[in-house]
């Protein structure tokens, strides 16, 4: 079957989830943008609060787009209701300018819908964070994606990975594929920046050719790791090639794996006669505990 990996294009890397001084982050979008450009990366948002305190921001960065080097417009969606009291946080990237403000009483489920008919990929922000539930998560309809991986809330408390959110939604059906990011602020000393992206197969570099593999799952995410390739035999084989790590996983429904592991492992090969799952995804670990997570492959596809 075909994955990411045989579709046409190149890989393109991006950050999806960052900070300026369009609201509580410490770097000018500019000084944003001459970081992800000079570190290699392919793309970057800046997602801004999208508060009133701020505003109500959604930070341009057209102006920032070459021929190699592109932005997607967005901001960090929020509103109340979650079940511990806390205020949403939803990423939404390819949002239009004129974007309207939060409503008072507006709940998680009308302000992901509406971001999602203005035809943005949303993601759930640092589930772990601020202990989003199962509950919560399911309240807000078919959204894109959870931050399986987010920098600054572990800087902040120790809780950047939130695989937890996305194993709870793949063990209900739902579709949902998996993000790494920054969120970065540029806290002076804080370790926000350059630790989480996304790698998009797209054939070109545009804005909307990437925000249309987003919202396809053609990406996987990393904090380290490159994943090279998967192949998939449905009922026989699922074979990984990666750049060097320690350990191989294929994941399913909760307590399904497999695994391999060995010093400088740069491929593996499982068999899927015995597989239970409706789905498989690959985790890919370094000797550094680095990651890389491939998005969910479901077999009825």
């Amino acid at each position: 079957m075909q994955t990411v990996f045989s579709k046409p294009g190149k890989f393109w890397r991006g950050n999806l989830h960052a900070h300026s001084t369009n609201s509580d982050g410490k770097w000018s979008p500019q000084a944003v943008y001459d970081m992800y450009q000079a570190a290699g990366y392919d793309f970057m948002a800046i997602t801004d609060h999208f508060k009133p305190q701020y505003n109500w921001p959604i930070t341009d960065t057209t102006a920032f787009r070459t021929p190699h080097f592109t932005t997607l417009i967005g901001a960090e969606l929020h509103t109340d209701g979650m079940e511990f009291n806390n205020g949403w946080h939803l990423v939404a990237l390819g949002l239009p300018f004129d974007f309207a403000p939060t409503q008072t009483g507006e709940t998680g489920f009308e302000l992901a819908q509406r971001a999602l008919k203005a035809g943005a990929f949303v993601i759930a922000a640092h589930p772990q964070w601020y202990a989003m539930t199962e509950a919560d998560f399911l309240s807000l309809g078919d959204i894109h994606a959870v931050e399986v991986f987010n920098a600054g809330v572990g800087h902040d408390t120790d809780t950047a990975e939130s695989t937890y959110m996305l194993d709870l939604m793949l063990a209900r059906g739902k579709r949902i594929f998996a993000c790494a990011t920054d969120d970065a602020h540029f806290n002076p000393n804080a370790r926000d920046r350059l630790m989480g992206w996304v790698m998009v197969k797209s054939e070109e570099l545009s804005p909307r050719a990437i925000l249309e593999s987003l919202k396809r799952g053609d990406f996987y995410a990393s904090t380290g790791p490159e994943i090279l390739n998967i192949e998939v035999v449905p009922g026989h084989t699922l074979y990984v090639r990666c750049s060097p790590a320690h350990h191989i996983y294929a994941l399913g429904r909760p307590i399904e794996f497999m695994s391999v592991n060995q010093d400088c492992i740069t491929e593996a090969e499982f068999s899927l006669k015995d597989w239970r799952s409706p789905y498989v995804r690959v985790l890919v670990r370094d000797e550094s505990h680095r990651k890389a997570w491939s998005n969910p492959i479901w077999f009825d596809v």
